[in-house]
């Protein structure tokens, strides 16, 4: 089959002795510049050229001969093209058809052509004018500039490629044309691709910070968890240790008591075996001996009776009772909830009384016996107030005897002054603390008494007595201010509440309150988490 058969006009050109058409490549190349007569001695050179181009180009690949091999019809082809022209049909013979002029041959028919072989190196060798030698990459086929493109063979060719490309119907465009919209196309395509760098580049930068911010967060989540099942490990520990005391209480106890029976029985079985070994004795003596014995012993003997120790209980007067891990829980709940919301609280210098002493941080405050006892104070504020929003804080009164702690609220209605008198008197102290005077606080008075001061119809405060199973060392105050509640956890025994006061009226800012009481020992604001 011929590989021109799709393009007539061009496969004709390529048969031997076929004449040159008028609109040939020659006629094209005068019909673009029929006007210019300089150029003429130039076509003629040209025309020389293509015709010899034309002889030593393969008819298969249309490019120049490589490797020229002839056949018996005369026809040339390069080697490679020929041997795998798999358009040839092979016979039962072993022969085929030339693909130009379709005359036959064997496989095995074939010379290379010396001659051809160095008309194709000396065309290769010509030099062109120096006009031309400014020509980039001209045609290999005709020497002609590439200046055009043909889109359906997707080449660059020049003026003399395009005539017969046209008469097959190729879309022939000038190459500047198809450059520039080539560029305009690579550039949207690198602009398009630059700007999916840019967001690729975007999107792994905001992963990154996403991963650490995640990694982050596991971090400080398994820390808290690991916070928390270490205090809930401490609380089992504690109560462990709570119920191992007390059974190691009783049993000092019980074996003291079973010790000190033991004691007393042997006591008594000596006094035994000696008042026996002396009646014996008696036994043996004669009447009158023994009627004139004034010793006593008979009588004695007569009277005395075994005293019989304590009875002790065979079981344990307590067994072991597992504490309540879901109230446990739900106490340790509620505190880690509102520690959530731990603000640092420091105390404010101003209106301190002269019994009072603050440290230089500002946490520690102290009361010195200057003032008689039968005078008290009213202790400090904290240098911050709250208008809003949820807050807590814990105070350290482990080493005191007396304290009370809370919040005040100025209240506009109220004709008590916040600074302390010097004729106040200890007893009447206590008339103060009242919510209707802005006060909600909790108390601790003679080392062991607990008091919450209520509201009360009568000048008096009503003193309400709170129960505690387990001294509070350290105290925690939690301000719902919204809500209206005060809320105070004994941090010591697990975060158990001491007391709530709920629907708590507040008209201005509120500011925690501190007050030492008549005891020496400072009491100490702890900053947040320790």
């Amino acid at each position: 089959m011929n590989p021109n058969q799709d393009c007539p006009v061009l496969s004709s050109s390529l048969k031997p002795g076929a004449k040159t058409s008028p609109l040939g490549p020659e006629g094209i190349l005068k019909q673009k510049e029929p006007q210019e007569e300089t150029r003429g001695a130039a076509a003629m050179a040209l025309k020389f050229v293509v015709n010899i181009k034309e002889k030593v180009t393969c008819p298969i690949c249309l490019e120049v001969l490589t490797e020229p091999l002839s056949l018996n019809c005369g026809h040339s082809f390069c080697r490679t093209c020929i041997t795998k022209n798999k358009e040839s049909e092979i016979g039962p013979d072993g022969e085929s058809s030339c693909p130009v002029c379709g005359i036959k041959y064997s496989l095995g028919n074939f010379w290379l052509n010396q001659h051809l072989a160095k008309v194709v190196e000396k065309l290769k060798e010509i030099q062109l004018s120096p006009k031309e030698e400014q020509k980039r990459d001209p045609c290999v086929r005709h020497g002609e500039k590439l200046q055009l493109f043909c889109k359906e063979d997707g080449k660059v060719i020049c003026l003399l490629c395009e005539w017969p490309r046209e008469q097959c119907g190729h879309q022939v465009s000038l190459m500047e044309e198809v450059m520039k919209e080539c560029q305009e196309k690579l550039q949207k395509a690198l602009d398009r691709l630059r700007k999916e760098k840019q967001e690729a580049e975007k999107l792994g930068t905001d992963i990154r910070k996403e991963r650490t911010s995640w990694k982050n967060q596991i971090q400080t989540e398994r820390q808290r968890i690991q916070t928390e099942f270490s205090k809930l490990r401490s609380i089992l520990d504690n109560e462990e240790q709570k119920e191992l005391q007390k059974l190691e209480e009783e049993e000092t106890k019980t074996l003291d008591d079973l010790a000190e029976a033991e004691n007393e029985l042997v006591q008594q079985s000596q006094l035994l075996k000696d008042l026996i070994s002396d009646l014996e004795r008696r036994s043996e003596w004669s009447a009158t001996e023994l009627l004139q014995d004034m010793s006593g012993i008979m009588k004695w003997s007569e009277v005395w009776t075994l005293k019989k120790p304590k009875t002790i209980s065979k079981k344990l007067q307590r067994g072991f009772r597992a504490p309540d891990l879901g109230r446990m829980l739900q106490v340790f709940k509620e505190l880690t909830h509102v520690q959530c919301y731990w603000v640092d609280i420091t105390l404010n210098p101003f209106n301190l009384n002269l019994n009072l002493v603050l440290s230089e941080d500002q946490r520690e405050l102290a009361s010195v016996p200057i003032w008689p006892v039968k005078y008290c104070n009213y202790g400090v504020l904290g240098s911050q107030h709250f208008s809003s929003g949820k807050h807590y804080w814990e105070i350290d009164v482990s080493k005191k005897t007396a304290w009370i702690l809370g919040i005040y609220c100025r209240i506009r209605s109220s004709c008590v002054n916040f600074r302390v008198r010097r004729g106040t008197k200890y007893q009447n102290v206590y008339s103060r603390y009242k919510p209707e005077n802005g006060y909600w606080v909790i108390g601790l008075q003679n080392e062991s008494e607990y008091n919450a001061f209520e509201d009360s119809p009568t000048s008096d405060p009503k003193l309400l007595i709170l129960s505690m199973a387990v001294p509070p060392h350290r105290v925690g105050v939690f301000l719902d201010y919204e809500a209206g509640a005060v809320s105070f956890f004994n941090v010591t025994n697990q975060g158990l509440l001491i007391y709530k006061f709920s629907k708590c009226r507040f008209s201005q800012a509120v500011y925690p309150y501190f007050n030492p009481w008549n005891c020496p020992r400072p009491m100490t604001l702890c900053p947040p988490g320790s």
